[in-house]
């Protein structure tokens, strides 16, 4: 039977669940470029290829992944997903954007090089929350880029300047948005939604490109009828997967922490996920779906994974993992685990 958590919709502005427990490294280093990764570069068009590496007599450079893309392709990568540290990339060959801004700034900036995509296309950020795992980098990024904006409720704006040691000049970048009120980013249209989590007016978002649709939900404690609502309609599916309730239950966290974690504004179980996403399956117009903000303590990538597969195909959905293998092509959904400290491939969407 569906554990559906009883949606709240009273907000909070608390310290993020694991502001005390779980901190991002202090430095992850760049995509390295050593010469035995060149010789086996996985510079290989999404649709297929042989890999391609600059001619020189020196050290040798990879050069930038050549997509191949029609005006309907949409981008999709993740830097990092958790509460270390989470931030995406959603774009087309003209145009993106970042969803968060918690992963370190120049990570960031050196993934999407790596994919021949400049900084220069990026044209802001959109922000789910004012936890520090989601906008710990964001005025870095947007101090070095000045041509991006920042995205974000006005009560979620103020709820980031009352909670962390931000620049004030960060107000420069500031562009409002409003709940049900929809706003463009280059072709994009972009609507923020009601999600219930414990920042300070939190958002899903429901993602627009032509015919294809996408709905990101990275933090919340359970699914409420906004969420539902764009969840149902997409092609395309980001959402939290975040803890396994036996793990959580018998694991090292304090009692008040699980609470917090297992609250209507708290996160996601597994179960709760896979139910969910075997319902928006059913349907018939989902494509992928990437679990994001696992736990580093109370899940893994392989109890998530496990979970909502059984569920697809207990409902008949037949189950790719991602990898673009043939085999995995001729799936119904594609399941991924985001990763909670490395970069995905880019990956090209269309239908």
């Amino acid at each position: 039977m569906a554990r559906y958590k009883k949606r709240i919709i009273s907000q909070s502005a608390m310290p993020g669940l694991f502001d005390e427990f779980e901190t991002q490294p202090a430095s992850i280093e760049e995509l390295p470029l050593h010469p035995s990764i060149v010789r086996h570069a996985t510079q290989v068009r999404l649709t297929g290829g042989s890999p391609r590496v600059a001619e020189t007599t020196d050290e040798p450079v990879v050069e930038p992944v050549e997509l191949v893309a029609t005006d309907s392709d949409i981008y999709f990568m993740s830097f990092g997903s958790g509460s270390s540290g989470n931030c995406a990339y959603v774009g087309d060959d003209e145009s993106g954007f970042l969803i968060d801004a918690g992963v370190d700034a120049d990570k960031v900036t050196a993934a999407l090089k790596r994919w021949g995509i400049p900084m220069s296309r990026i044209k802001g950020i959109i922000l789910t929350h004012d936890h520090g795992d989601h906008i710990r980098d964001a005025y870095k990024l947007l101090r070095s880029n000045k041509h991006m904006l920042l995205y974000c409720t006005p009560r979620a704006f103020n709820g980031m300047l009352r909670r962390h040691n931000v620049s004030r000049r960060i107000k420069d970048y500031h562009k409002a948005i409003y709940k049900e009120i929809p706003f463009a980013v280059g072709k994009f249209r972009i609507t923020a939604f009601e999600v219930s989590h414990d920042g300070t007016d939190n958002a899903g978002f429901f993602i627009e490109h032509g015919d294809q649709r996408i709905t990101v939900a990275t933090d919340l404690g359970c699914i409420g009828d906004r969420a539902d609502f764009y969840m149902s309609q997409s092609h395309y599916l980001m959402i939290e997967s975040n803890y396994d309730y036996q793990m959580l239950r018998n694991g090292h966290y304090p009692e008040y922490l699980k609470a917090r974690i297992a609250a209507n504004n708290g996160h996601l179980d597994n179960v709760v996920t896979a139910q969910q996403v075997r319902k928006l399956a059913s349907l018939g117009h989902l494509r992928y779906v990437f679990l994001c903000h696992l736990s580093r303590d109370n899940n893994t990538p392989e109890i998530a994974l496990t979970a909502v597969r059984q569920a697809l195909l207990e409902a008949g959905v037949t189950v790719g993992d991602a990898s673009d293998s043939l085999e995995s092509r001729q799936a119904q959904v594609q399941l991924m685990a985001l990763p909670r400290y490395d970069a995905t491939r880019l990956f090209r969407l269309h239908l």
